[in-house]
């Protein structure tokens, strides 16, 4: 009953701000546990491309896409409880693992990984506030490969990317800020935002939205939780 009340807050608040669903098309949704993720189908194909950023241990959403569309899954994720369930997973031919994140550089970056809570939620520390940091002690700090959208797509010889997907901890708003000051346009962008941890707040999500809204992009999905976004680039 207390997440229920949580979330009707969350989205009430979101609602408030102007951020809620602007357009309709047909959708499909699919995942499992806190990865439900919900797509526009215009256009999805054998052919089509995806890019999911945060595995952790919950590939449900990218089997299910695969097996419903056939298309290409690109699955990334650095930290190192991750990379260890991956490897002992058996993956549909269509499905690849890059022990690498995305970030708004190439190269290295630290992550922290909260005294509560799974293991498979390493956060970017660019992420963690001061606020953050002074009130949540960490029982882990690992350090992982990092590297920029645009990098990523050159690197596989992909010019468009149907739909890209970010979990990524808070990382997300350094990662989306890089990558549409570089032209880089996804046709749908799946986005989780965590406007819910300490330190970072509502407003870097709104600010997040209106740079999303000024290129083009519409919300057509937003999860009960008020966390989850769907934007599809019109």
């Amino acid at each position: 009953m207390l997440r229920t009340i949580k979330n009707f807050l969350r989205r009430r608040k979101l609602t408030s701000r102007g951020i809620r669903p602007e357009i309709s098309p047909p959708t499909w949704t699919a995942g499992a546990r806190s990865g439900m993720w919900t797509a526009c189908t215009t256009g999805l194909s054998p052919a089509s491309v995806v890019y999911s950023f945060g595995v952790g241990d919950n590939l449900a959403w990218e089997c299910a896409l695969i097996q419903r569309f056939g298309l290409q899954v690109l699955a990334f994720d650095p930290t190192p409880a991750s990379v260890a369930w991956m490897a002992k997973q058996s993956l549909p031919p269509q499905l690849q693992f890059h022990a690498v994140g995305l970030a708004g550089h190439d190269g290295t970056l630290r992550f922290t990984l909260p005294s509560r809570g799974s293991r498979f939620n390493f956060r970017p520390q660019e992420a963690n506030s001061s606020v953050e940091s002074a009130a949540e002690s960490t029982s882990e700090i690992v350090e992982a490969p990092v590297n920029r959208l645009a990098t990523l797509q050159a690197r596989f010889g992909h010019p468009e990317i149907d739909i890209l997907k970010i979990d990524i901890e808070g990382g997300e708003y350094v990662a989306l800020d890089d990558f549409l000051a570089a032209g880089v346009a996804p046709k749908q962008l799946l986005i989780e935002f965590h406007h819910h941890f300490p330190g970072v707040g509502l407003p870097a999500t709104e600010r997040a939205v209106a740079a999303l809204r000024a290129r083009g992009y519409r919300i057509f999905h937003l999860s009960d939780r008020g966390l989850e976004f769907s934007f599809l680039r019109t």
